[in-house]
């Protein structure tokens, strides 16, 4: 099993920058894929970006271009840089890690994006 924890997270104006973490302990070796996911309030969690153990990435539509995930294998980290937030990225962001038969989850860390 893996564990995650995230950090990273806090208050940023529209238009700041930040990068969140997320630092994995176990069986990290069997991840297949590492995500970032965000829920805001009301609404369902939702793929932000994911990468694979071999670097592939993917990210959702709204985040193109200004978001970039990435990995440091050999510290077992997940990272999100987020240039150019919106409001409307105001959530709490979560890490997931998924192997072959199981998906881990952190506890989350808030964003927000307000003046």
């Amino acid at each position: 099993q893996v564990q995650l924890v995230e950090s990273g997270g806090g208050l940023v104006q529209p238009g700041g920058s930040l990068r969140l973490s997320c630092a994995a302990s176990g069986s990290f070796f069997s991840i297949n894929v590492m995500g970032w996911y965000r829920q805001a309030p009301g609404k369902q969690r939702e793929l932000v970006a994911d990468i694979t153990s071999r670097g592939g990435t993917k990210y959702e539509g709204p985040v193109k271009g200004r978001f970039t995930i990435s990995r440091n294998n050999a510290k077992n980290t997940v990272y999100l840089q987020m240039n150019s937030l919106k409001p409307e990225g105001t959530a709490v962001y979560y890490c997931n890690a998924k192997s072959a038969c199981d998906s881990n989850w952190g506890q989350g860390t808030q964003v927000t994006v307000s003046s």
